[in-house]
């Protein structure tokens, strides 16, 4: 068994293939293994309602990864997520619900608005760090929010934007619950290929660079300011697809939605399923997003029935506790203890 499952005997003799995707048969069957349980076992088996659940499931996993480009890549922590999101929900419920703009303008022009709106906050970046940068992309979330609440005229306040025109994708009917689900997970492979090969270009490995040390790397002829700029830039713009995501799905934006709760959601599906890691960002999104049902369907069945306001305290415990036990156990997260029960079958019976 160890000596099917370990890789061995295998050697790189161009740059390129060091660095591709699919650089193992092994990944490539773990590749298009996940493939056909996500496009074909899971349209075939679920129910209409798991695939509403999986659907924000596919949501959540597309803005935990552009944030892992910012805080896992980068090495730049931000907590105005969400308010990137919004920008790019509102910018596409703005041009779909009010410019009758189709959705494939709608799309880029959401992402590019997020992004660019996010350099402004990302100009911090290069005179602070650490929990002082926090408080910058802070202020964005609280600008966006005030924004959202008052320009009415625009966002529609508290009664946010409907939209009602569905994302045409050739025969895909996306009114409907496994139309939605392809569509935001046709998404997130989309941002899962260019994230992964965006990490093995010149400018992700400059990206890593300022993360472990930006004054090395400066030294080295790679500019901070500008990877810092384009890492704010490529997980805003992702934010903002997620944030269009959303709306298309529910039908509706609000300025409910995009709170700092839901930035610190974001924040605890990288912590939980791994800094640095795409992979990781998926699981942690599945997890962050399943634990409010788990937990509504667990405490009745034991006998607890809870208001909803203590719900949601219990929830918010719960999230820094999960996050808490993962930072002292498992740092590396749900895709780090995957990888360590993996090693363990890979190099069975042996212990190295």
């Amino acid at each position: 068994m160890a000596l099917i499952a370990m890789e061995t005997g295998r050697f790189h003799e161009k740059y390129a293939e060091e660095i591709a995707v699919y650089g193992t048969p092994y990944r490539r069957i773990w590749i298009l293994a996940v493939l056909a349980v996500t496009f074909v076992v899971v349209p075939l088996v679920a129910s209409p309602y798991w695939l509403v659940v999986l659907t924000l499931v596919g949501i959540a996993a597309v803005g935990a990864t552009g944030l892992n480009v910012l805080v896992g890549y980068a090495g730049q922590i931000s907590l105005g997520h969400a308010a990137f999101a919004a920008v790019g929900a509102y910018t596409s419920g703005l041009l779909v619900s009010r410019a009758d703009a189709p959705f494939w303008v709608a799309i880029p022009t959401a992402m590019v608005a997020a992004g660019v709106f996010s350099l402004i906050f990302g100009l911090a970046s290069l005179r602070v760090k650490g929990l002082y940068l926090a408080i910058a992309t802070l202020a964005a979330q609280y600008i966006v929010q005030w924004i959202l609440s008052s320009w009415t005229w625009i966002t529609g306040g508290f009664q946010g934007i409907v939209i009602f025109e569905p994302i045409q994708v050739g025969p895909l009917d996306t009114t409907t619950p496994m139309g939605k689900y392809l569509m935001v997970f046709i998404s997130l492979a989309l941002v899962v290929v260019f994230v992964e090969n965006l990490m093995r270009s010149r400018s992700g490995r400059a990206m890593i660079a300022v993360r472990d040390q930006d004054i090395a790397a400066a030294g080295s002829a790679v500019s901070p300011l500008r990877y810092k700029l384009l890492a704010f830039f490529i997980s805003s713009a992702i934010a903002g697809l997620s944030g269009m995501l959303y709306g298309y799905n529910a039908g509706l934006v609000s300025t409910e939605v995009f709170t700092l709760a839901l930035s610190v959601q974001y924040l605890a599906m990288i912590l939980v399923g791994g800094l640095g890691s795409i992979p990781g960002s998926i699981l942690g999104a599945g997890f962050i997003t399943m634990l409010p049902i788990w937990l509504r369907d667990l405490l009745p069945a034991v006998g607890i029935e809870l208001s909803a306001s203590v719900e949601v305290h219990l929830l918010t415990m719960l999230f820094g506790v999960a996050i808490l036990l993962f930072l002292i156990l498992e740092p590396r997260g749900l895709y780090g203890l995957f990888r360590n029960i993996k090693d363990y079958f890979r190099m069975w019976p042996f212990s190295y």
